[in-house]
């Protein structure tokens, strides 16, 4: 299965440039944040599958005007395509916006969904907007990662845990892909091809 990956930047590629064709192949979208929602309505409609989003610590006129045939798996367990698909936007608290949590409230979002995850079996993949503490996040304030995220990870081992939050030009070395245990976590900056019968290798 094929997965485009999408987040913090609307590629030009996808949308002002786009061109009959391009999302040829692409089973579903997933959306880490931070763009446009008339970007993620115009994907919808050009690829023709299913495309599952979270918020951003921006995306803050999603309530007045929600991405059209998109689904958000915000504090929800999804099954799309066979696939269990946690959902869990927003950043780390740096400027109080309404997408944006302390550690213990993230902590507390993921306990409330214990049940379903129990009931679930677990998930395949965590759909986020930041990423986890030590794991691609960044060294100031409002990038950190969420160390609930980490013990998220470490008890039920998804295939993949698929963040934002961090540009890709925030620095050269930024690596995309890495891992933990058994779950491969992707940087999801602008866009990444994920295909899943062929997992990305983990950057160096």
């Amino acid at each position: 299965m094929k997965l485009l990956l999408i987040s913090d930047k609307e590629c030009p590629a996808l949308w002002d440039y786009y061109r009959p064709g391009r999302l040829d192949g692409v089973d579903m979208i997933l959306s880490c944040g931070d763009l446009s929602s008339k970007y993620l309505s115009f994907l919808v409609t050009m690829g023709g599958v299913p495309l599952i989003y979270v918020h951003g610590n921006h995306d803050m006129t999603y309530d007045q005007h929600p991405p059209e045939g998109c689904d958000c798996a915000e504090d929800r367990i999804l099954r799309v395509k066979g696939l269990r698909i946690l959902g869990l936007g927003g950043s780390y608290l740096y400027s109080g916006g309404p997408h944006q949590y302390t550690e213990r409230q993230m902590e507390a979002r993921i306990q409330r969904l214990r049940f379903r995850l129990w009931r679930s079996g677990g998930v395949d993949i965590v759909l986020a907007h930041s990423p986890i503490l030590g794991y691609g996040d960044g060294e100031d304030y409002a990038h950190q990662g969420f160390s609930s995220l980490l013990r998220l990870v470490d008890k039920y081992q998804p295939k993949y845990l698929i963040h934002g939050h961090v540009h890709a030009n925030y620095g050269a070395d930024l690596p995309r892909v890495l891992r933990r245990g058994e779950t491969t976590i992707i940087n999801a900056y602008e866009r990444f091809l994920l295909d899943t019968d062929a997992p990305p290798r983990p950057d160096a």
